[in-house]
Parts: structure tokens; C-alpha cells; sequence
């Protein structure tokens, strides 16, 4: 039988295709900005590698301290549009900003409230799946955002990449379209956002008390506690840690790990665009497979192919090999993001979804401090970004061992 989304699910959907959008030009455009300036500065290939992951690091700290927060907040009645839209703003506005930067050490600033107010904005839009969409349609439903969210997000990119790239055709500086490419991709974001806003109602949430906040924070309390009696929750969360650490330093670092190692900058984008396009089929057909393969299974595929990306990184040299780099990373990317999002919505408490991804995201976004950390020290230690990257194998491993325990445990609580 087809499967058709309903009105609601395909707003829904239309966030993941607004918000790519960003996510794309943090993974191309934005560190090769970065590079630019830091490049005037005086400052060595390697170290802006190192500051770029930093940055990237600071952020995710920052998300794992405020996105629980913000996560048990928004299960408050009426609140979960609210947190939504205030993190939604701050990050489109951030990402205005930093088109006028002309330091680059303003641009890091600016770039870790706009990275970080974005994944803020995303632990409260993946709680809003229990009230979108039924537990027999969240894997595709979750599939399908990230699989248009690939497709979409490559229009405003494309339209940006024309403009950094012939610039000089256009008569414009690069800093000039710079600033236009960062305001096309925020307002992309922000128009694509308002059909969900407009139509989105809390169908689960916690009724609010006279102490909000003496509230939240007991709540919070509750579900690390929780997290102890909750074991195929907890070993989930566990695994997530270290498989999706990778993932998300591999999508942050891709462009900064290219460029660091000489490539081509043309051929960079083209090869991450390639993996936009790859990675929108993909997306849709583990989606369609979820329905006859059992989706734990589907998980350890993905795991085990990132694990073989990290230790393909180890001899990669010339672009060719970047590009193949990056059609292994487009079948497996949205797969797994999508499955993992479902997964966790269906085994969590409904009324409690935005303190459960707000945890969610400490495991994810707000963990992925690791991961760029541990490139960024690994390749200043050994001067090598290959190992630098190849170092990520370790994360994988882990990730799959865990996931494999938790799949056991649920299993066996379900006997």
C-alpha cells in the first residue's frame, strides 16, 4: 500500500527542509568563510581546523546544557510552539549576522549562537513527532523529512554557491555575497517554517503549575532518575552517544577536513552537493524497507558502513577519493538520523517527548563535542587531519556494540 502523509506530517516535513538548509551551509560554505578569514589573519591550516572544531564544540556543550532545559519547558501546555519559535529566531537572525563579519574571531562568536540556537530549535521540532504523526508512521514520516530535507536544502545552497562562486562575475566582493548567501539561506528557513507554525497544535504535553520553573527542574530531575529503571532507553541513549557523535562530526567537519588537506574548494562543494542528492533516495528507501525489516537491523547496517567511512578517511589524498567519500556518507546519513529520531519517539513517554529529546539531543548535537574535539586534537598532535578523522572508527565501534545491547534488552523486557 502507498503511503501518503496527511497535511500536518508534510508541515512537519517542511521544517527538516527549511533547517537543512543551514546545516548544509555549516558543512560548505560557512567553514570556507571561515577559512578565508583566518587565511588574512595569518593563521596555519591546521590551527583553523583546530578552531573551527572548537567552535563547533562550544556549541554542542551549550546545547547539552540548555537543551534539556528548554526540552522539559516546551512539554509545558502551550509552550512547546513558543521555545520553538524563540530558538527558530535567534538562529536566523545569527545566521544574518555573521554575513557581515569581517573578524574571524567575531564569526566563530557568532557562529556558535546561531549553530547552537538551531539545535535548539531542533530537540523541541523532534519531540513535535508523538503529536504529528502515530507510532506506525513515525519511521517513514521521520524518513521522509530527511530525505526532502536533503533534496530541498540543495536550491537555496546551489543559488549560494553560484554567488561565492562567481562573484567576481557579478561585480560584487566576497564578502558581499557572503552576506547575501547567508541572508538567502535564512530566509529560506524562516518562510519554511510558518505553514508548521500556523497549523502545529500540542496534542501531549504536562499541565503547567504556579512554579514553572521549580517544576521543570523537578521534572527534569525525574527522568535522569528514570533513566536507571528505563534500561532499553538508557543503553539506547548510550549507543546514540557514540554512533551519532561521528555522524554529526563528519557533516560539521567535512568541508574543514577537505580543505585542510589541499582539495579543491569547487570540487569540495560539488562532492558535498553530491551527497545532498544521493542521500534523498537513500532516505526514502530505508524508510520503505522499515516496514519489512526490522528497524534495529537497519541501524547496525548504517553504524557498520560509517564505521568503514572513518577508516576510509585514513588513505584519502586526492579529490576523487573525497567525492567517494562523500556518496558512502549520502546512503547512509539520512537513514540513519531519520531512524534513530523514530526509534527514540516510540519508546519514550508521549507527554514527556521534550524531556526525553532534550536528553535525546545531549546524546546527539549536544555530545558532538567529542568527536570535533577529538579530531582537533588528534590532528594537532600528530600534524596528521587523516588520523584526525580516522580517530572517529573508535566512535563508531562503540556506538554498535551498545546499540546491539540495547536491541538485546529490549528484546528481553518485551518477553
Amino acid at each position: 500500500m502507498k503511503f501518503k502523509m496527511n497535511a500536518l506530517e508534510k508541515k512537519w516535513v517542511l521544517y527538516d527542509v527549511g533547517n537543512s538548509a543551514f546545516t548544509l551551509l555549516v558543512s560548505t560554505i560557512m567553514p570556507i568563510y571561515f577559512n578565508y578569514l583566518a587565511g588574512n589573519a595569518g593563521i596555519s591550516d591546521v590551527d583553523y581546523l583546530a578552531y573551527w572544531g572548537y567552535a563547533v564544540s562550544l556549541s554542542t556543550i551549550l546545547v547539552a546544557i540548555l537543551g534539556p532545559t528548554l526540552g522539559t519547558a516546551s512539554d509545558l501546555k502551550g509552550w512547546k510552539k513558543k521555545v520553538f519559535l524563540g530558538s527558530l529566531l535567534v538562529g536566523a537572525i545569527g545566521c544574518v549576522a555573521l554575513g557581515f563579519m569581517q573578524s574571524w574571531l567575531w564569526f566563530l562568536v557568532l557562529f556558535v549562537i546561531a549553530k547552537s540556537a538551531y539545535s535548539l530549535s531542533l530537540v523541541v521540532y523532534d519531540s513535535m513527532l508523538t503529536d504529528v504523526a502515530p507510532a506506525d508512521r513515525m519511521d517513514e514520516v521521520s524518513a521522509r523529512g530527511y530525505a526532502w530535507g536533503y533534496i530541498g536544502s540543495c536550491i537555496p545552497f546551489i543559488l549560494s554557491l553560484l554567488l561565492v562562486l562567481f562573484y567576481e562575475k557579478l561585480g560584487i566582493t566576497m564578502e558581499l555575497a557572503m552576506g547575501i548567501a547567508f541572508l538567502l539561506v535564512a530566509a529560506w528557513w524562516v518562510l519554511l517554517t510558518v505553514p508548521l507554525l500556523t497549523s502545529y497544535r500540542q496534542v501531549y504535553y504536562q499541565e503547567a503549575s504556579q512554579h514553572p520553573v521549580r517544576s521543570c527542574a523537578r521534572r527534569l530531575a525525574g527522568v535522569f532518575s528514570d533513566l536507571g529503571k528505563e534500561k532499553k532507553i538508557l543503553f539506547f541513549l548510550l549507543a546514540f552517544f557514540f554512533y551519532i557523535d561521528g555522524v554529526y562530526t563528519i557533516i560539521d567537519m567535512a568541508t574543514a577536513y577537505g580543505t585542510a588537506l589541499g582539495l579543491d574548494t569547487t570540487g569540495l562543494l560539488l562532492a558535498l552537493l553530491l551527497t545532498q542528492v544521493v542521500a534523498f533516495p537513500a532516505a526514502l528507501i530505508f524508510g520503505k524497507l522499515s516496514r519489512k525489516v526490522a528497524v534495529a537491523r537497519l541501524m547496525l547496517v548504517c553504524i557498520g558502513a560509517y564505521f568503514c567511512v572513518a577508516l576510509y578517511a585514513l588513505g584519502l589524498r586526492e579529490q576523487y577519493q573525497f567525492w567517494i567519500l562523500a556518496v558512502c556518507v549520502g546512503l547512509f546519513q539520512g537513514a540513519i538520523q531519520s531512524m534513530s529520531r523514530s526509534y527514540f519517539a516510540k519508546i519514550i513517554p508521549a507527554d514527556k517527548s521534550g524531556e526525553y529529546f532534550g536528553i535525546y539531543d545531549i546524546c546527539g548535537k549536544g555530545a558532538s563535542f567529542m568527536g570535533t574535539m577529538l579530531v582537533s586534537v588528534v590532528s594537532q598532535i600528530t600534524g596528521s587531519t587523516n588520523l584526525g578523522v580516522g580517530a572517529l572508527a573508535f566512535m563508531f565501534l562503540a556506538g554498535f556494540l551498545l546499540f546491539i545491547k540495547a536491541d538485546r534488552t529490549g528484546m528481553a523486557s518485551a518477553k
